[in-house]
């Protein structure tokens, strides 16, 4: 197997397992990248390859639920029942959540790509949010299901993803925390946590492919769009199950070790 196919699938397996798990995909990368250069890690349409994967995932995992929300937003206009209609509400939800970090991400983007990509902030942001892990799990009590989220806990949720831009912090991560400060089971935090994560990766994909370089695309790309797909339905699926009987706890811990790997490897 060529050496960039083989490092194509091993990044697009990085992407799609840390993508939606909440341990920060930006964290293992750095790690990833001491180690192993590779060409295709500052290409910027392979990277694009690899979100449309794990966007590719995203939308295969909740189609049903895309399929309801998009008619539910579609009735919600032409329709006078919103407020008796669960699909329509949450359409107009997830929509006002991802305003805030979508519009942070265009407008600062390069700022915080330039000023904030570093290693410190990045161990900040990896114990910072794994002791909020701790702290909800310990003096939360989660007892709502997603059906009675309101206007209010929609507009938390999003704010608390403008967050997600700093390395280290993990969009998942961060997005499930503020949903569950707002009482809402794991569950329910973690759906609509990948639910709000679609546009704002959509987003994130159009604005990219504007900047490509479509002549620098290889076989390779591919290999990498499909690795990052089906490890980020793996992913999905393994914390949409876990989260049903287990905390938060042990990913606060992974996250307390994966900063001391990356004090040992930077700083020290």
């Amino acid at each position: 197997m060529p050496t960039e196919i083989l490092q194509s699938i091993i990044l697009g397996l990085v992407q799609g397992i840390t993508e939606f798990l909440p341990i920060s995909s930006s964290a293992h990368l750095l790690i990833f990248h001491n180690f192993w250069e590779s060409s295709l890690e500052n290409s910027l349409t392979f990277d694009v390859f690899l979100h449309f994967g794990t966007l590719l995932a995203l939308i295969i995992y909740f189609f049903k639920d895309i399929i309801q929300l998009i008619k539910g937003f579609f009735a919600s206009i032409f329709r006078n029942n919103f407020r008796k209609k669960f699909e329509q509400r949450l359409s107009w939800f997830l929509l006002v959540a991802t305003i805030p970090a979508g519009l942070v991400g265009y407008f600062f983007g390069d700022f915080i790509e330039n000023n904030l990509r570093s290693i410190p902030v990045a161990i900040g942001a990896l114990v910072g949010v794994g002791i909020l892990f701790i702290l909800v799990e310990r003096f939360v009590k989660v007892l709502r299901s997603l059906e009675v989220i309101n206007l209010g806990d929609s507009i938390f949720i999003g704010l608390a993803q403008i967050l997600a831009l700093i390395p280290g912090v993990s969009r998942s991560g961060i997005t499930i925390v503020a949903g569950m400060s707002k009482k809402l089971n794991r569950g329910a935090s973690a759906k609509f946590a990948f639910l709000m994560g679609i546009p704002i990766i959509l987003g994130a994909v159009i604005k990219q492919l504007s900047e490509t370089n479509i002549s620098e695309i290889s076989l390779a790309y591919f290999f990498g769009l499909a690795s990052a797909f089906v490890a980020g339905m793996i992913s999905i699926r393994f914390l949409m199950n876990f989260l049903t009987k287990h905390s938060l706890t042990g990913f606060a811990i992974y996250r307390f070790v994966l900063a001391a790997a990356l004090i040992v490897i930077f700083i020290l």
